[in-house]
């Protein structure tokens, strides 16, 4: 039985949401939270298998609540579940440690299916969450890395792994992942090597 936590600071958004999931029997709502920092609590209390969050809330937004709901559970999922899907909140979510991103229009079957995906580890996103996102980490830009994507690729260089970086530069091995595929999309390369032997090309990274 997956156990989830509903927070949405509408209670008829939350009502209908429980109704959706325990009409399935392998879901269990364990709860509900109406803003980030309730959410926070809640997920302490109560240990869910995954958090559907919503973004913009009184009280404590969605995405800043998102890496204190993983500090508190470190072995839940969150799942963004909102009506924005702006680049800006995509990326925001993601980097905060999200293992997914879904709109409000998402079917009964297919938030089902994203809970079960999440507990199985896998990254579960809206279609057009999911071009708009793979879009951004594609676009080029103006041939320069960012202070933090030039460090994590000056760690990659020096072969240390995702989790190693992470612990290097004080961030979540999920975060490391998000600078990498940003790289990834401004190089215009699909693997670490490739980014790293780029960037020294172009002299976007200095030789060591």
């Amino acid at each position: 039985m997956i156990s989830v936590l509903i927070v949405d600071d509408h209670p008829v958004v939350r009502e209908g949401l429980r109704g959706m999931l325990e009409a399935d029997p392998g879901i269990s709502v364990a709860g509900e939270a109406g803003s980030g920092d309730e959410a926070v609590t809640r997920a302490r209390e109560l240990r869910p298998d995954v958090v559907l969050m919503d973004l913009r809330m009184p009280g404590g937004d969605g995405v800043s609540a998102i890496p204190r709901v993983l500090s508190e559970r470190p072995g839940c999922r969150v799942i963004v579940l909102t009506t924005f899907e702006t680049d800006q909140d995509i990326v925001r979510a993601v980097e905060a440690g999200a293992a997914g991103y879904l709109l409000k229009d998402t079917s009964r079957a297919d938030l089902v299916s994203a809970v079960f995906a999440a507990t199985r580890g896998e990254t579960v996103l809206s279609p057009s969450v999911a071009t708009k996102l793979v879009g951004r980490m594609r676009a080029p830009a103006a041939d320069s890395l960012s202070r933090r994507e030039t460090e994590v690729l000056s760690l990659v260089a020096r072969g240390l792994t995702n989790a190693d970086i992470g612990r290097e530069l004080f961030i979540s091995e999920a975060t490391v992942k998000t600078h990498l595929l940003r790289v990834f999309g401004k190089l215009g390369v699909s693997d670490r090597t490739a980014a790293v032997t780029t960037a020294l090309r172009r002299g976007l990274l200095e030789r060591t």
